[in-house]
């Protein structure tokens, strides 16, 4: 990773992360699966401009399915890194306002 536009990948917009955002201004994104807490940390204060409490990065398993016919598994969805990090209280980003 060179840049800090390499951490963030995308947010990530879920009903679970729709509470967060609302009450307990958590915010949700999927990052670079080599990113670590302050890599993600430095990221969204640079490019968001609001100050970071904390960052709790969780890595999600990938999703598996079984076939019809041979009923072996395959794996249907590929697992991601997940950064949750939570904004000093008062701070909002603008990029998850419309979905609140």
């Amino acid at each position: 990773m060179t840049t800090l536009y390499d951490v963030l990948r995308r947010p990530l917009i879920t009903e679970k992360s729709n509470y967060q955002s609302g009450k307990l201004n958590q915010y949700a994104f999927e990052v670079a699966s080599e990113a670590n807490r302050t890599q993600v940390k430095d990221a969204v204060e640079k490019l968001f401009d609001v100050k970071v409490e904390s960052v709790n990065i969780i890595n999600t398993p990938a999703k598996r399915g079984r076939r019809a016919r041979s009923r072996r598994l395959m794996v249907r969805r590929a697992g991601y890194k997940k950064a949750i990090v939570t904004l000093k209280a008062g701070q909002t980003l603008q990029i998850f306002e419309g979905v609140q």
